[in-house]
């Protein structure tokens, strides 16, 4: 449509306006100068003025603003607490005290079932009785013969000591009598060798006598010839001289006499100590065999000793007991009359014991950021727990712990394994509540923990998130963390 006026030339359109949410008009108005160069003003048509904008709207723009304000000043200055997230279950602390496999010790029948499954027992407290099927022990009495023959090998050791006692007095008594015959025939040879030198004197003196016999003999011979001696002093001088002869063939007779005396006395001193060194010698070999005796019935009484010992250890291993107290957590083998082998598990008991800790696995990309003593929250199975991630403090139904152990190599899956102990000392500061007790809370029971690291900013860390970054942690504190102990973990929790 197009409308002429008197003192300008406007064309003026009215179309169609597009569908909008406010179902309105539009009219295009086109400025057109006049012929003789007047320009002309702006012509607003009714229907434009009456165009406004929905107060819904500037309220929604105005709400999304401030919502984007909002959540940049969030994003900017509201913390977050960093955390490591893990899965595990809850352990026993002390290796100790975990739960311990009953095996049968020897191999058996069983006789008798003292407890049964879920009872309360006490250390030393019967368990299960078996009886022998091995044919070396199967015989009655076994134990009294044995020790019956104990006592006959102990009574044939003191006899052979008294042996050993008998002959060691025998030796020393034919010492003394080699001693005493020895020096005896010494002095007896002494004598027969004083003797033999008297008859050698009496040889000699009777050889000098015999021939100043013989030269008086000669010189009275000549002198009679010639006339100067009478015939009686040759005959004195002759018998003289048949008298040394006499008296020289007797003191030769009694030399050897004497040597011969000597002679017997060194064969009677050889013949004394060869004999009484015999005595001594036969009398040390039944020493020795005496000895021997003993040293073999000793050997014969330490192996009767240790096989009594094994019998009555194994009459001792015939009933299995407790080895702690604790309770019976299951019966692992039929009733009596079942044939076990050695070493066959017979029942399960669980010790009574406090001494509780949470093992967690992590991803191998969290375990360097992972060191003895840092802080943790755990969420155990059964426990209505509601835990903020980034605000732990606002966590309801979580209990603290502190990071004791980390694992030096992975499981190999690339996991890392980490012990989780609790944290006594925010409990004696009254910061936190304890574990539940081994009653409520049994080892087996599952567990979520989160290790606690660092705080920053929400907007750090949903960048952080949205890149897949690790979380971050100091240099200084990677280096505390590496000098951290598990003695330190137990200092700060006392």
């Amino acid at each position: 449509m197009e409308n002429n006026l008197d003192n300008s030339k406007i064309e003026i359109k009215e179309e169609n306006a597009p569908r909008t949410d406010l179902h309105c008009r539009y009219i295009k108005v086109v400025q057109r100068p006049e012929i003789n160069g007047v320009f002309v003003g702006t012509y607003r048509s009714r229907a434009l003025s009456m165009i406004r904008v929905p107060n819904g709207l500037l309220i929604v723009a105005v709400c999304c603003l401030i919502l984007v304000l909002l959540t940049v000043l969030c994003l900017v200055f509201v913390p977050w607490q960093q955390s490591i997230d893990g899965r595990g279950k809850v352990i026993i602390f002390s290796p100790m005290e975990r739960p311990q496999h009953l095996e049968a010790p020897i191999p058996g029948r069983i006789s008798k079932w003292f407890v049964r499954d879920g009872e309360t027992v006490k250390q030393g407290d019967p368990i299960v009785e078996l009886t022998e099927v091995d044919p070396k022990y199967l015989a009655e009495n076994q134990l009294l013969r044995m020790r019956a023959h104990l006592s006959a090998l102990q009574e044939k050791k003191a006899a052979a000591r008294a042996k050993v006692s008998s002959y060691q007095s025998q030796i020393e008594s034919l010492k003394l009598s080699r001693v005493s015959s020895v020096a005896s025939i010494d002095k007896k040879k002494a004598q027969t060798r004083d003797r033999y030198s008297a008859a050698e004197q009496a040889v000699t003196a009777a050889q000098q006598n015999l021939k100043t016999s013989e030269l008086n003999f000669e010189r009275r011979k000549s002198l009679y010839q010639k006339g100067l001696r009478s015939k009686r002093d040759l005959e004195l001088a002759e018998q003289e001289l048949v008298k040394n002869k006499t008296e020289l063939e007797r003191a030769l007779a009694q030399l050897e006499v004497a040597r011969k005396e000597v002679e017997v006395a060194d064969f009677e001193l050889s013949k004394t100590d060869a004999d009484t060194l015999a005595k001594v010698d036969s009398t040390a070999a039944s020493l020795s065999s005496a000895r021997e005796t003993v040293a073999t019935t000793e050997a014969e009484i330490q192996k009767l000793n240790i096989e009594i010992g094994n019998l009555e250890s194994r009459i001792g291993q015939r009933i299995l007991t407790a080895p702690c107290n604790g309770r019976v957590v299951r019966l692992l083998v039929a009733g009596a009359g079942e044939t076990v082998k050695a070493g066959t598990q017979m029942a399960v008991i669980a010790p009574a014991t406090n001494d509780l800790a949470a093992e967690l696995i992590v991803k191998g990309n969290d375990a360097p950021l992972i060191a003895p003593g840092r802080p943790v929250r755990l969420q155990f199975a059964g426990w209505p727990a509601v835990q903020f991630t980034g605000w732990p403090s606002v966590a309801v139904g979580t209990f603290a712990g502190r990071v004791s152990v980390v694992d030096a190599v992975d499981d190999g899956t690339g996991k890392f394994r980490i012990i989780v102990v609790p944290d006594e000392r925010a409990v004696e500061l009254l910061e936190d509540q304890p574990w539940p007790s081994s009653q409520f809370l049994r080892p087996g029971s599952e567990v979520h923990g989160w290790v606690m690291l660092n705080t920053v900013p929400l907007g750090f860390e949903l960048w952080r998130q949205f890149n897949a970054f690790p979380p971050s942690i100091d240099k200084s504190e990677m280096q505390s963390q590496s000098n951290f102990k598990l003695g330190d973990v137990k200092r700060k929790s006392k």
